[in-house]
């Protein structure tokens, strides 16, 4: 089991994802095979991803899947603020975003800060996204909406996808 740790400040248990240090940057591309799709090795996008999401266990999952499909992984954020200071200092590529985050500022808020100042653009992974969040976040830009619970190979399909938009390619 792994050990808590408590803000200082406000004395609430952070998640490991708020206190664990960003990934080291790779100096190189890495190739990663992708057996769910049974596709060849591919390059990671520049730029890599950022990853929001409060739940530890999910962040993990999406860290992992990710980087074994080959995408670098810039930064975990569990707030929307601290998914603003990755955004300034690692420059991704884009960004997987949950709605419900640590703090007071929501995945809406965050992704439209994103956009607004450094145009990154996000997938948002949620179980909320009726009508209104939709509406509220159409201000991002997003490339896309998973809705919770998804599947790990849909999560990468989209991804891909967002990548592909991102550049260019068809």
């Amino acid at each position: 089991m792994k050990a808590a740790t408590v803000d200082a400040a406000s004395g609430s248990l952070l998640s490991q994802a708020a206190v664990s240090a960003p990934p080291p940057r790779r100096s190189r591309p890495a190739f990663a095979q992708d057996n769910s799709f049974g596709a060849a090795l591919r390059p990671a996008p520049e730029g890599g991803i950022l990853i929001v999401e409060d739940d530890f266990l999910i962040a993990t999952q999406l860290q992992g899947t990710l980087q074994e499909a080959g995408f670098e992984i810039v930064g975990v954020a569990a707030s929307a603020d601290e998914a603003l200071e990755y955004a300034g200092s690692e420059r991704p590529l884009l960004c997987v975003m949950d709605i419900r985050l640590s703090g007071e500022r929501d995945g809406v808020d965050a992704a439209i800060d994103l956009f607004r100042a450094h145009g990154i653009r996000c997938i948002f992974a949620t179980a909320h996204s009726d009508s209104d969040v939709r509406r509220r976040a159409a201000a991002a830009a997003p490339l896309g909406w998973l809705q919770k619970p998804y599947t790990m190979s849909s999560l990468l399909a989209m991804v891909r996808q967002a990548v592909r938009d991102l550049r260019g390619e068809r």
